[in-house]
């Protein structure tokens, strides 16, 4: 059982990028799935998260820019990146948890529950 994500790459600011975690060995229903992300010298942080039930929680930051979405099988995960910004630049994982609601706000982005986590991918926004 694992994650592996991929997409990452260098794009100039207000490009757009669309980020995949495969599944391996398992699928994503009913749990609570997410996107997070770590820049230099920074603690990780939560971009976006999503349950069964389809209730999605954005980090402030992202709001409007970012999206989470799952294919038909869901045994990939994708985040669609616009409009990106040098402060998006960060490395990028997915990650889930047996939980079929991620909780609200802040709480809901917190890293500490994920209990599977992929090896990350690089993304770098220039100005």
């Amino acid at each position: 059982v694992q994650l592996v994500e991929s997409g990452g790459d260098s794009v100039q600011a207000g490009g757009s990028l669309t980020l995949s975690c495969a599944a391996s060995g398992y699928t994503f229903r009913g749990l609570c799935i997410g996107w997070f992300r770590q820049a230099p010298g920074k603690e990780r942080e939560g971009v976006i998260v999503k349950d069964s039930a389809v209730n999605t929680q954005y980090a402030d930051s992202v709001k409007g820019r970012f999206a989470i979405s799952t294919d038909s099988a869901r045994k990939t995960l994708y985040l669609q990146m616009n409009n990106l910004k040098p402060s998006d630049t960060a490395m990028y994982y997915c990650a889930t948890v047996e939980a079929t609601h991620c909780g609200w706000g802040n709480a809901a982005l917190a890293t500490d529950p994920y209990s599977l986590w992929g090896q990350g991918t690089q993304v770098t926004v220039s100005s």
